[in-house]
């Protein structure tokens, strides 16, 4: 006979932050999924894992549950026996057919949930979830979860730009950035394409204390998927405000961003910006091409005449930026695995272009390295087949010896180099200081609103 897993409700509130430093502090494979700081809704999770082969995702049946039910269910989320972790964008360019640089940080990793702790912050409930067999009573566990949330006295943190930054490197200089996308508009002219979404890297040489770099980037880019993954000494730190694939009960929905402007201290031209982003003929093309190829995606996995675009054209605003958001949703095919999935939906258009084989094969001749980490996905997948992937945008990777930024646009003939070199600052300077660094000068500079 089963045991069943431990599920103990704690008493009182704890405080995320301080559960997951004493966790991150104890245990090398952990995890935080951040509903963001001063969350009043949603959930987060705290806990700890064992690592697992990526060929073991591959195989988790989704839920084929009925997808019609208005309610979300309370039980969604990371379980002791389901996964956290994330795919890095070369293997889903490889499960695409598309060309692919290998990547030296990792492709995909996943661990096995063992314990977890789970932040209502609507309700303002703590629950800890372990699993049968796992050393120690789950009470003791429990226990010692709130007295060192308690106890624990957590390193003050100044602003996001502490400590003093230092310039990051570039893998393009700004001028050649520029040039890339003048190469990709005359892909376009040429037909070859109707967009495509170049990127860059930035990167910051050194060790970097992971723990202090995601509290300084929550406090600076606080999002609703927001994350720290640490699998077997590589770590994973996300402000991502995309959500790139929810399946709940059958239904499948993705929420593709396109169309960026930097937010403003000023109430008014604030919300100047967000009134130009939403009207912005090249914006809007942008946004409805990776719609377009979306339906496109989920059609192969969905009932016929089920995709449906549940929001078109949305403004979103986050902290930094305001983004242009739609959402297309689908009844998936009884019976498919994950790994179904990700063959007909990753790497995400919105990172890609369109069409998105032809989109990659181009990129990886432009961009010249791989992305890694960087424009994949990372998120959890429930026992029961349910899960939750967000964008790998707004990110940082840390490796042991460095840590770098991807950043980058989605690229049409409508295209300006100088805004669109602007807007690549605009992605990366958040991340990028949450690690003491900077955009290099030469790309501020090259930006007319950078």
């Amino acid at each position: 006979m089963t045991t069943p897993p431990s599920i103990v409700p704690l008493r009182s509130w704890l405080d995320p932050e301080r559960v997951f430093c004493g966790w991150a502090e104890c245990h090398e494979n952990a995890f935080w999924l951040d509903a963001g700081p001063e969350a009043a809704s949603g959930r987060s999770w705290v806990g700890v894992g064992e690592p697992v082969s990526p060929d073991e995702i591959d195989q988790v049946t989704l839920n084929g549950g009925s997808g019609d039910s208005a309610e979300p269910s309370r039980e969604r989320g990371p379980r002791p026996g389901g996964w956290v972790g994330w795919f890095g964008y070369e293997g889903g360019a490889r499960r695409a057919g598309a060309p692919s640089f290998p990547s030296a940080d990792g492709g995909a990793r996943w661990m096995r949930v063992l314990a977890v702790v789970e932040f209502d912050h609507a309700t303002s409930r703590v629950t800890v979830f372990s699993a049968a067999g796992l050393p120690g009573a789950a009470a003791a566990l429990l226990d010692a979860t709130a007295l060192a949330a308690e106890l624990r006295e957590l390193p003050q943190l100044g602003g996001i730009a502490d400590p003093t930054p230092v310039q990051a490197s570039a893998r393009h200089d700004a001028s050649t950035y520029a040039a890339l996308i003048d190469e990709c508009r005359e892909q376009i002219r040429q037909g070859n394409a109707y967009q495509l979404c170049l990127t860059t890297r930035f990167t910051v040489s050194g060790a970097v204390d992971a723990v202090a770099a995601y509290r300084r980037l929550r406090r600076g880019l606080s999002a609703h998927h927001g994350g720290f993954v640490r699998i077997s000494g590589r770590t994973l730190l996300s402000a991502s405000p995309e959500q790139f694939l929810e399946v709940e009960r059958g239904r499948v929905r993705t929420h593709p961003i396109k169309g960026t402007r930097p937010r403003s201290a000023d109430a008014g031209t604030d919300a100047d910006l967000a009134a130009d982003l939403r009207s912005d003929i090249k914006e809007r093309a942008e946004n409805v091409m990776i719609v377009d190829l979306m339906r496109n995606d989920l059609s192969r996995i969905c009932q016929t005449g089920t995709v449906t675009v549940e929001r078109l054209f949305e403004v979103e605003s986050y902290p930094a930026v305001h983004q242009l958001v739609s959402t297309v949703a689908g009844d998936l095919i009884p019976g498919l695995r994950v790994s179904d999935l990700l063959a007909a939906t990753f790497p995400a258009g919105s990172m890609t272009g369109a069409p998105k084989l032809s989109a990659m094969s181009l990129l990886h001749r432009l961009e010249g390295a791989p992305r890694g980490v960087f424009a994949g996905c990372f998120g959890w997948i429930s026992p029961e087949g349910d899960l939750d992937l967000a964008m790998v945008i707004r990110s940082i990777v840390i490796e042991r010896d460095h840590a770098y930024v991807g950043a980058g646009g989605g690229i049409t003939w409508l295209s300006h180099p100088p805004a669109e070199v602007a807007e690549v600052v605009v992605k990366a300077r958040g991340p990028l200081a949450a690690l003491g660094a900077s955009v290099p000068q030469g790309w501020v500079d090259a930006g007319p609103t950078a």
